[in-house]
């Protein structure tokens, strides 16, 4: 296994232990299955995204522009890149500080603004504009099937109550 799709598992386990664990602690009987399901299920899940976020702003990218664009060979995860998104994972737990999870996420977008801007021809800030809006895209997609688990798990637990 490359060690980008390693540093991408453990990027995806990282982020989803930070949404997993405050589930568990206001829900202290949860069985180990259960968690671990969420963990595994939220730990291909976020890796699928931090995997498609380079492809989806390219993707965005390639509507901006009129002629033809070049293959998007030099826009490719390198653990360089990829690494600070573990941190970003670990911070994503609320009490760490949001705000310092959202400021490197920031920061990773930017390093990869420039590699999208080379590849695709388009400016530093258009790139910067496409990275962002697929991070957005991606993440409200994520959030909705979040809250869509939630609510049949919360389903679950009142049918079984009754």
């Amino acid at each position: 296994m490359s060690p980008v799709v390693v540093l991408l598992l453990i990027a995806g386990l990282s982020e989803a232990t930070g949404r997993v664990l405050p589930l568990v602690s206001r829900r202290p009987g949860m069985s180990r299955s259960v968690v671990v399901g969420l963990l595994l299920t939220g730990t291909l899940i976020e890796s699928a995204v931090i995997a498609l976020w380079p492809r989806t702003a390219w993707t965005l990218a390639t509507l901006l522009r009129s002629d033809p664009v070049p293959d998007p060979a030099g826009l490719v995860w390198t653990p360089g890149l990829i690494t600070p998104l573990v941190l970003a994972g670990i911070l994503a737990f609320p009490w760490l500080g949001p705000l310092l999870h959202v400021l490197l996420l920031t920061a990773v977008g930017a390093s990869l603004s420039g590699p999208l801007a080379a590849a695709g021809g388009l400016s530093w800030a258009a790139a910067a504009g496409c990275l962002a809006v697929a991070a957005f895209g991606l993440a409200c997609a994520v959030e909705v099937v979040r809250r869509l688990v939630a609510r049949a798990l919360a389903v679950g637990v009142g049918e079984s109550v009754a």
